[in-house]
């Protein structure tokens, strides 16, 4: 059984391994990496003989940093990108390559109903109902969507919110409020396998899952970069963020909104961390803080809706496809029956 792993930054790791009775019997872990003395590559691969072939990427981590002397030099992996690379090998973590995604345009349905897309998708990815899948949002209300976590009277001024006919929606992933006006933002959520992060921190499987959006925003003239925990952002201001939710049957969802043409006067009006974010920054203006693409490229938003999925499709096996009518019957669904009432909305008031 063979596995790779690209370390971000660093060198390649391949795993070969052979099992006998449920334990790895054979491993050979070869790449362009640097390791002193060479004789510790023979001391990694014993490591590895006889631990379980459903052994966790920690317990494997463990077992290799068992033998990790202080005299053994490594350069461009780790330990941890060894076990990635192992569970690979053994099917028990995946890359980009190992799937074929489905990649859904922009659709214009009320953005509480995207809320429960998100939602209704993990499950119709866990069960096999459809490949991992990249979608677009499209929407014609203006809403704050909060994060799971947040309290709605911390984040939003409710009476500025009816004044300019915002509604407010709480998704299913943690992180900050989302203001949301039509086409004033660039929004998508990927539904993939948790096994495509396996062994990763949420640092860092924030920054591998956002990878692309970094190359296609380049594609489109924005020298972006990650910033910790889940920023997006250029040299001019911070285009926007990302959050995930994990589930326990085996599916994650991430998903990232960026400022295209937004009106900081009136998302400061309804989102009361918005001014105090930037008051701990010592920043007056929003426009300082949030950078809109559209200020930047001069490209509508359809058109660089089409370079992120001209992007994500050079880069990995994908197709087009659409929401099947189940799914829609039943996002709309829990929107009655979950978000649209106000036990879920108001569960942090």
């Amino acid at each position: 059984m063979h596995g790779e792993f690209k370390v971000p930054g660093g060198k390649l790791v391949v795993a070969d391994i052979e099992t006998a009775n449920q334990h790895i019997s054979a491993a050979s872990i070869s790449g362009d990496f640097f390791l002193e003395p060479e004789s510790a590559l023979n001391d990694i691969n014993q490591a590895l003989i006889g631990l379980p072939e459903d052994a966790s990427h920690q317990t494997i981590t463990r077992a290799l940093q068992a033998i990790i002397t202080d005299d053994v030099m490594m350069f461009g992996f780790s330990p941890q990108a060894i076990a990635t690379a192992v569970r690979r090998a053994l099917g028990k973590a995946s890359s980009w390559f190992d799937h074929e995604f489905t990649i859904i345009p922009p659709v214009t349905l009320p953005a509480v109903e995207h809320v429960a897309l998100d939602e209704v998708l993990a499950q119709s990815v866990a069960s096999g109902q459809r490949q991992p899948t990249l979608r677009f949002w499209d929407w014609d209300d203006s809403v704050v969507v909060i994060g799971c976590f947040q309290s709605v009277k911390n984040e939003v001024d409710m009476e500025a919110a009816k004044t300019y006919g915002v509604q407010v929606v709480r998704r299913i992933t943690g992180g900050g409020a989302m203001f949301m006006e039509p086409g004033n933002c660039i929004t998508y959520s990927l539904t993939v396998p948790t096994s495509l992060v396996d062994g990763m921190s949420i640092e860092k499987s924030y920054q591998f899952l956002d990878n692309w959006v970094l190359v296609a925003l380049a594609e489109v003239g924005i020298k972006a970069h990650y910033v910790p925990l889940n920023d997006i952002a250029s040299a001019q201001g911070k285009i926007g963020g990302a959050a995930q939710k994990r589930y326990a049957n085996g599916v994650l969802v991430h998903h990232a909104t960026m400022a295209y043409d937004i009106d900081a006067d009136r998302m400061l009006s309804v989102l009361r961390t918005g001014r105090e974010k930037l008051s701990d920054k010592g920043t007056t203006s929003a426009n300082k803080r949030v950078d809109p693409m559209r200020s930047q490229t001069g490209l509508s938003r359809d058109a660089i809706i089409n370079a992120f999925i001209e992007q994500f499709s050079k880069s990995y096996t994908s197709q087009p496809g659409q929401y099947t009518d189940e799914e829609l019957a039943a996002a709309k669904q829990l929107v009655v029956e979950k978000f649209n009432t106000d036990e879920w909305l108001y569960k942090i008031s």
